[in-house]
């Protein structure tokens, strides 16, 4: 009885940081002048964070190793965009190809993006079919390559991610991708900013959005973890044999994880494209999926917490905090050395290096930030 009560404590503690956080974040972006750099980190932040969320479900929590994050996060953006991207928009955007073979918009269905409505409904509707598009695609590969373990496993959803991402740039697909083209034009996170009459705009609610999605996503993945089967992809992770002595189906179980964790990746991939106001295939590369994995391993395998702070420490360091170590800088006539194009990333390299070394388990381990309202147990009898 104890235990459940600290339990319904930790979690109130845990949703009214969030609702405080929300809110923050919404007074932020309507004082701060709205080219700020920190509005950049905080939506790509939140992007990063639902992402490598969905690749520590199956990495951390489940201990498959899984590197086709970015070619889920692929068919998410695309779908994302190819169903949002306005119908008197098409023609100009598909202009190779004398337009395109999806002819509806789902905004458009629902009253167009200038209606509320129907640009709250289109785009949750859009990522949802995105990140559902991930989950079937994975759900097929994982018949065969589920069957790897270890490093074969990682090979085989890494050469996956490489296959889409040729796929997507083929030219006999240009009628619906577009080719190697970008697709523009669908609604992005700026679009949910209220204006008024005289197109000015009265209410921010970019960033806002930006971080409501992410908090929805990683809440689902929490509600996940903290469920029954939570705990058997926790069991798989720590002993896949005494797992299955205990009747859990290993196949079902991976598989489940495999496809939860793709679709989150493929929402989150419908918010990058939200956040960077197009979609390419040439802009998810392994490169990407080495971005996230990293940033799971600075948080900690095994935390969601972890995983959503070094996401943003992630963005912040190597898009804005070490910027001015590109720019070539003189006091008098005297040149700084080492400071030119390129030498941000060499530091920032040297850093992750110290934190892995000094955190081995990531900065928050196993832990989340629930377990700070937990009072620790006294052991005043140990002794006895």
């Amino acid at each position: 009885m104890l235990q459940e009560r600290k339990s319904k404590r930790s979690r109130w503690f845990a949703l009214l940081g969030v609702a405080a956080l929300l809110i923050l974040v919404l007074v932020l972006e309507n004082t701060i002048r709205p080219t700020s750099m920190l509005f950049t980190v905080l939506k790509k932040g939140a992007v990063y964070a639902v992402v490598a969320t969905s690749m520590n479900l199956l990495n951390g929590f489940t201990g498959l190793f899984s590197l086709g994050q970015a070619g889920f996060m692929l068919l998410g953006a695309y779908t994302y965009a190819i169903l949002t991207i306005p119908v008197a928009d098409r023609e100009s955007v598909y202009y190779l190809y004398q337009g395109t073979v999806v002819n509806f918009s789902l905004p458009d269905l629902f009253g167009g993006a200038d209606n509320p409505v129907g640009l709250i409904l289109g785009v949750l509707l859009a990522l949802i079919l995105g990140g559902c598009v991930a989950a079937a695609v994975a759900w097929l590969i994982g018949l065969p390559v589920l069957r790897l373990k270890s490093d074969y496993l990682a090979i085989a959803t890494l050469g996956f991610g490489e296959i889409i991402r040729a796929i997507f740039q083929w030219d006999k697909l240009g009628p619906v991708t577009n080719g190697a083209n970008a697709l523009k034009n669908f609604p992005s996170f700026s679009s949910f900013n209220i204006e008024n009459a005289d197109g000015d705009v009265v209410l921010r609610l970019s960033t806002f959005v930006a971080f409501l999605l992410a908090v929805l996503c990683i809440g689902g993945v929490v509600l996940l973890i903290n469920s029954s089967y939570g705990r058997a992809f926790k069991a798989i992770r720590e002993d896949e044999v005494a797992a299955e002595a205990m009747g859990i189906n290993l196949a079902k179980h991976k598989r489940l994880s495999f496809c939860i964790s793709s679709f989150f990746a493929g929402v989150g991939g419908g918010m990058f494209a939200m956040f960077a106001n197009q979609a390419q295939a040439k802009t998810f590369t392994t490169a990407m999926t080495y971005e996230i994995l990293l940033i799971v391993v600075i948080g900690g395998l095994g935390s969601i917490s972890g995983s959503s702070i070094a996401a943003f420490l992630y963005v912040a360091a190597s898009e804005w905090w070490l910027r001015f170590l590109d720019t070539e800088t003189y006091i008098g006539d005297f040149k700084v050395p080492f400071l030119r194009t390129g030498f941000r990333m060499v530091v920032f390299s040297v850093i992750i290096m110290i934190v892995v070394l000094f955190f081995r388990r990531g900065l928050m381990g196993d832990k989340e930030l629930t377990d700070l309202f937990r009072p620790r147990r006294k052991h005043k009898e140990a002794a006895k």
